[in-house]
């Protein structure tokens, strides 16, 4: 019986031997990678070049280095630039300028400011109670469940959508700037977003626990509200105490009170500069070349609070998107929109093309995935927010060019915080855009408004924009 034992546990061991050598990088193979190095002296030259800077600065394409045309065929009102600083926002201060920019429109003279720090008070403590709540609802699978892991591996994030927007600011209402301004943790978030999301881990443990010992209904909710309380400690310390109540008189462009000086409650001022719903006065559009166009699909779990909307889009070619997008900003019409903005981004310049590096001469090869195949692969995804505001056609009305108003400062990119980008990147970078219904056409709202398909949120394309 022993030696039978021992043999077998020599045969696992020799089996685990192989196993962990089989698909290594041999001796071979190693001398098989080292004879295709043949170093000439222009090689040298590279490497002592790129490991002494930056490989954008190397790889730049000169010819794409001109002077940039900063004119635009239609192009929408200017705002003021803001700055999301150290915070993953970008998806709130992309839907603020739209909010801000539809009220300038509408009234004509008046001018407002929304604070980014009342609104990412209760995204975060919503975001806290859909982590509480996505344990209690699967509290009976596994710890390595998918889902599970879900909500422990990121409790509480910046991130988000345009849906975000909407939901958090029907419930909770919206405040101007001034009235409750940014907080060192609401522009630098990573600290607090650590501690609020082990104190989240924890509490997530507390109440898996709780359902294996049978507590359910009133027991559960009686403890997720005591946790509730204590995050809700937590963002008043880091961000500040949300108003219930304000004194605000709007102003004009050159910053002129008008009007009286009155009491409003956020709803209620929601209510004066956005008007009953956002819900429903939009639909959110993708170009996702994996995906069948002209279906719409929906993120499950992809929204800000538990009581809300997922995120969901119709998939469409950009030519589809191109035009809706024309429409709205030669009506006047600013809107959010998502892209993959690290990619090929002049940021000295805030200019976007496909042509200003050239990558594949400096190191001697070629990049040449698909959109599609970057999507699949992880290699490209929706990475941040911004607000179109313009674009430029050439005389077949066909874009050559278009511009987005960033929210990393006026002392960033093209005419104090704007991007100028070529359609061509445009269309490679593009990922996200929410239009107005007014500028949807039928056979694409036929097309939304159908059953959608659910998508799993670990999808590549479906990280939240920040």
């Amino acid at each position: 019986m022993k030696l039978r034992l021992t043999i077998l546990l020599a045969a696992a061991s020799l089996t685990a031997t192989a196993q962990k050598t089989s698909g290594g990088i041999s001796q071979k193979m190693l001398d098989d990678i080292q004879k295709e190095q043949k170093l000439e002296a222009s090689d040298r030259a590279l490497i002592n070049a790129i490991g002494a800077n930056a490989i954008d600065n190397l790889a730049q394409n000169r010819q794409n280095a001109g002077a940039l045309d900063t004119h635009f065929s239609i192009e929408t009102p200017k705002q003021s630039i803001t700055d999301q600083q150290s915070s993953g926002r970008c998806w709130m201060f992309s839907g603020f300028n739209v909010l801000r920019a539809d009220f300038a429109r509408r009234t004509d003279s008046l001018r407002v400011d929304f604070s980014q720090a009342y609104l990412f008070f209760w995204d975060q403590l919503e975001k806290a109670n859909l982590m509480l709540q996505g344990c209690i609802d699967n509290a009976q699978k596994p710890m390595d469940d998918q889902r599970v892991q879900f909500f422990f591996r990121s409790p509480i994030g910046d991130g988000g959508t345009f849906c975000g927007v909407a939901d958090l600011a029907e419930k909770y209402g919206l405040v101007p700037s001034e009235v409750m301004p940014e907080s060192f943790s609401s522009d630098n978030t990573s600290k607090a977003r650590q501690l609020i999301s082990s104190k989240l881990r924890e509490y997530g443990l507390q109440l898996r626990e709780m359902v294996s010992k049978g507590k359910k209904g009133s027991s559960l909710e009686k403890a997720k509200t005591r946790m509730l309380s204590q995050i809700y400690h937590m963002l008043q310390y880091t961000i500040g105490e949300p108003p219930q109540k304000f004194t605000y008189a709007f102003r004009d462009e050159k910053g002129r009170a008008v009007g009286d000086v009155r009491e409003w409650t956020p709803q209620e001022f929601y209510r004066e500069v956005v008007g009953d719903r956002l819900n429903g006065t939009f639909i959110m559009v993708m170009n996702d070349p994996r995906r069948d166009y002209y279906k719409t699909y929906e993120v499950e779990l992809d929204r800000h609070t538990y009581d809300g909307h997922n995120w969901k889009y119709v998939n469409l070619p950009m030519d589809d998107i191109e035009q809706m997008a024309i429409a709205a900003l030669r009506d006047g019409r600013k809107l959010y929109s998502s892209y993959d903005v690290g990619k090929m981004l002049d940021r000295k310049r805030g200019y976007a093309d496909t042509e200003n590096y050239d990558y594949g001469s400096l190191f001697d090869t070629t990049f040449p995935m698909t959109k599609a195949e970057r999507i699949a692969t992880f290699d490209s995804g929706s990475t941040h927010a911004m607000t179109l505001t313009a674009v430029d056609l050439d005389k077949k009305g066909r874009a050559t060019k278009w511009k987005v108003e960033n929210s990393w400062g006026a002392s960033w990119g093209q005419q104090q915080g704007c991007l100028i980008m070529t359609d061509r990147w445009l269309r490679e970078y593009m990922f996200r855009l929410v239009v107005p219904n007014e500028y949807v056409p039928q056979k694409v709202m036929q097309a939304y408004q159908s059953a959608p398909v659910m998508v799993m949120p670990e999808d590549p394309l479906f990280m939240p924009d920040e």
